[in-house]
């Protein structure tokens, strides 16, 4: 999914984390670009472009952030948990 600027990517990335919460993992591969390239997007180009949108953008990376270890633990419970019933 390519746009055709470096801010109209930013925008849409933007808003679809607002709009499912998603990762910057799950985001980076909707969009075809890196981890890296969503976070310098969030985190820098898009204060620069629009305040109000990086403001809520990165409320949703920060919870994202403080419950990954969650979501890791239960990755780890389910990887086991597929192995036993092998």
């Amino acid at each position: 999914m390519r746009t055709d600027t470096i801010e109209e990517r930013t925008v849409n990335i933007a808003n679809y984390i607002i709009e499912t919460k998603c990762t910057v993992r799950e985001a980076a591969k909707k969009f075809g670009i890196s981890k890296s390239t969503v976070h310098k997007d969030i985190t820098e180009r898009l204060k620069k472009i629009n305040a109000q949108l990086a403001d809520e953008s990165q409320k949703i990376l920060q919870e994202n952030k403080r419950e990954r270890h969650i979501r890791g633990g239960n990755a780890t419970r389910e990887k086991y948990k597929k192995q036993l019933l092998k």
